[in-house]
């Protein structure tokens, strides 16, 4: 039974409160460079990423020593930090000097050693200073604390071990949920599990209808035994999306004859839907749930692990509250030991991404899905960028303690010179990010840290902190797949931002870890350019399957006479709001009309009112909260027929369900074009640099994809009939149509 020592200590030797309260941490790849950089100065006779195994009560452990002097008989563990050695929270410490002493017993017994020397190296990557903290130990007392922790971990390993066995064996006999499968769900199936077993990257098309949801996840769920795959990640860009997934794994649960399931799934939510103490910190002075929560989170694991029901947000915080911890951080512990995680794309993706974390650590085969994925792009640009306000600097600077004032001054000083040097209220785009910047921005973040150390939580400091933060860690990476923004839009209210550009540099190591992926959508053409943007290894292969529907199904109608350009927006609202009218006169119903902005769709409205008073209208606004959108909705059930306006790229755009008579047509205006600005031209520019596709890439496939996503309304059964109106001549053009849905036609 195998088992990595951070995994084990971090099992058994964990003890005492959550502590979260903010400590500066330098960048996995600082932590890289820091440990590289020590690896590199130590010189002869040092030997690095020493490898360290053995077998201590049945398990096989195995761990790499940053550092092994085989001569000296040194033994060094480095942790990079940023800051006061201090800070370093205890229990953190202990972990720390757990894992090292169990590197220590690996290696006297390897090299039979009676003795080690230890060296636990706290590096500070800010300050290039190294902290050491180091003892001798002997060889029997470093095996008989290493013994302790494997006798703590060793039941769980041997229950952990049979869970394995029960679930392969149920996985390897899954019956599918229903009597047959859908038109082509079948052909969606097999793709899925022949690309799971080669442990093969997929971009798959495949069309709205097919039920991709459990067409998906049941092969995953079917390959992992053959392909030997540790866990199956299911990935989502909207929540409603992770809500079906959990209605899936339930269908097939319902369908098993035994009635034992085996299967941890688990549905991982963010913190702000699961914190029980949202106005605490997440420190056990601060709060009941993190005091002691190491201490009891072993019982409520156990709970857990035990349940035959899906650890859903409400079971997960059910089983919490029986235990008095906190149940968004039991959630991440249970990360570690659920088969099936259920879960947002920002956990395998951003920057501190938990699974992609955890797959490095375990060195788990973990099959990846990710539903929606013609989302990926623009959510993996955000999760990239970052902003620095001189606003924030200056509100904080008027109620802060004198003891922040001299670093405050200086960050407000510099806000000053950024604005002189510029010289323009911008948009001005930067070649590199202003000097002095960051070193103002770490002597704030030194000095807030420090001052909330020792004082209660500010929520004004520390909104004010995780953003100085945030922007340093993609700054200390910028380059040219990311801009520098300046903007100011008064006195005050300087605004810097980092934008990515091109998430391929940051993604690509995701992929590299994971084991097979799978990226599916209804529109995920063409494949290249989503390989290309996220980062996707060179063999990855793209597949698309036959649409369920047919073009008898649905008239596309094109309009050659009509214009949607910037310079011809005025003259086409007439003939556009008279297009409409007449469709509706001939077959009333319910239609959705999408157009490029509020502006636009208000226009055509205002038009269609005035010439066409008998034609229902309503119209999608800015900014609708969640019970507005719902009754928007609820408005396609109506029996009386409207035509809503909406924007092409919102939130009636994609991922909404219309079936039957609740939508039987669509107007789509423009192209979907971004608008040609500077910003996007620069992008351009960049992306034509880096794989010579500037104008593709930046304006022609995401404009088509929210036309293609904003028509896919229209049909989702085999029974639905209905109606696209494209309108804009340049539909017509053979390089815009070879991109629409080929079944179209």
């Amino acid at each position: 039974m195998k088992v990595a020592v951070r995994t084990l200590c971090e099992f058994a030797a964990r003890c005492g409160d959550l502590d979260f309260r903010y400590t500066p941490a330098p960048s996995a790849e600082e932590g890289i460079a820091g440990h590289q950089a020590l690896q590199a100065r130590r010189g002869y006779g040092y030997e690095s990423e020493y490898l360290l195994t053995g077998t201590c009560l049945g398990l096989e452990l195995s761990g790499r020593a940053d550092l092994y002097h085989p001569h000296r008989g040194r033994l060094e563990e480095i942790k990079t930090h940023r800051g006061d050695v201090s800070r370093i929270r205890e229990h953190q410490q202990a972990l720390h000097r757990a894992q090292l002493r169990a590197y220590g017993a690996l290696l006297c017994r390897q090299e039979q050693r009676k003795k080690i020397e230890l060296s636990l190296i706290y590096y500070d990557a800010g300050r290039d200073k190294e902290t050491p903290v180091t003892e001798t130990a002997q060889a029997d007392e470093l095996w008989q604390e290493l013994e302790g922790l494997c006798r703590q971990y060793k039941a769980w390993a041997e229950q952990e071990a049979h869970h394995r066995e029960r679930r392969d064996a149920l996985l390897s006999q899954l019956d599918f949920p229903f009597p047959e499968f859908r038109p082509q769900q079948r052909a969606l199936a097999e793709t899925v599990y022949k690309n799971a077993v080669r442990s093969g990257t997929l971009l798959l098309e495949a069309p709205t209808g097919l039920g991709k949801t459990l067409g998906t996840l049941f092969p995953g769920l079917m390959a992992m035994p053959t392909a030997k795959q540790d866990r199956l990640f299911y990935l989502t860009c909207r929540n409603t999306a992770r809500q079906l997934a959990v209605d899936a794994v339930e269908k097939i649960r319902a369908a098993q004859s035994s009635a034992v399931w085996p299967l941890r799934t688990l549905e991982l939510v963010s913190k702000d839907d699961a914190c029980e103490q949202p106005d605490k910190a997440c420190h056990g002075e601060s709060c009941p749930l993190a005091k002691g929560f190491f201490d009891r989170l072993p019982d409520a694991r156990a709970e857990a692990v035990q349940s035959r029901t899906t650890l859903t947000r409400a079971e997960v915080a059910r089983i919490a509250a029986g235990h008095d911890i906190c149940p968004y951080f039991l959630a991440q512990e249970l990360a570690r030991w659920s088969d099936v995680v259920i879960a947002d794309v920002n956990r395998m993706f951003d920057q501190s991404a938990l699974l992609h974390g955890l797959i490095r650590q375990n060195g788990w085969l973990a099959s990846v899905l990710v539903d929606e994925a013609h989302n990926l792009v623009d959510r993996a640009r955000g999760m990239y960028s970052g902003k620095v306000e001189q606003q924030r600097v200056l509100q904080v600077r008027k109620v802060a303690p004198k003891v922040l004032k001299k670093a405050l001054d200086r960050c407000a000083r510099t806000w000053q010179s950024i604005i002189r040097d510029v010289g323009s209220d911008g948009p001005v785009f930067l070649d590199a990010l202003p000097s002095g910047l960051m070193g103002s921005l770490q002597g704030l973040v030194s000095a807030i840290t420090d001052y909330l150390v020792d004082n209660p939580p500010d929520q004004r400091l520390q909104e004010l902190l995780f953003e100085a933060v945030g922007f340093m860690k993609l700054a200390d990476q910028f380059g040219d797949h990311s801009l520098c923004e300046f903007r100011r839009s008064g006195r005050g209210r300087a605004r810097l931002t980092i934008q990515n550009l091109i998430p391929a540099d940051f993604l690509a190591p995701r992929f590299e870890a994971a084991g097979p992926v799978l990226l599916f959508s209804a529109t995920l053409s063409p494949g290249i350019y989503f390989r290309d943007l996220l980062g996707m290894p060179g063999d990855t292969t793209f597949s698309a399957l036959p649409s369920p529907f047919n073009a008898d199904q649905l008239k596309v109608c094109f309009t050659p006479d009509i214009s949607t350009r910037q310079v011809d927006r005025d003259r086409s609202l007439a003939p556009i709001a008279e297009l409409i009218a007449h469709q509706y006169r001939e077959a009333p119903g319910h239609y959705l009309a999408f157009f490029s902005s509020f502006r636009y769709a208000r226009a055509v409205s205002d038009v269609l009112a005035d010439t066409s008073p008998d034609v229902p209208q309503r119209s999608q606004q800015p900014g609708m909260t969640a019970k507005e959108r719902e009754d928007f909705l609820a408005g396609f059930r109506d029996s009386r027929g409207q035509v809503a306006f909406a924007v092409l790229g919102g939130v009636f755009g994609e991922g909404i369900d219309l079936p039957g008579d609740q939508l039987i047509g669509a107007f789509v205006a423009t192209l979907g074009l971004p608008p040609f600005d500077e910003w996007h031209e620069i992008l351009k520019q960049r992306l034509h640099h880096r794989f010579g596709s500037g104008h593709d890439y930046t304006y022609l496939i995401p404009g088509l994809q929210k036309v293609a996503q904003a028509a896919g309304r229209v049909i989702r059964t085999p029974d639905d009939r209905g109606i696209i109106w494209l309108i804009d001549d340049r539909f017509l053009t053979p390089s815009v149509k070879q991109m629409l849905p080929t079944w179209w036609f």
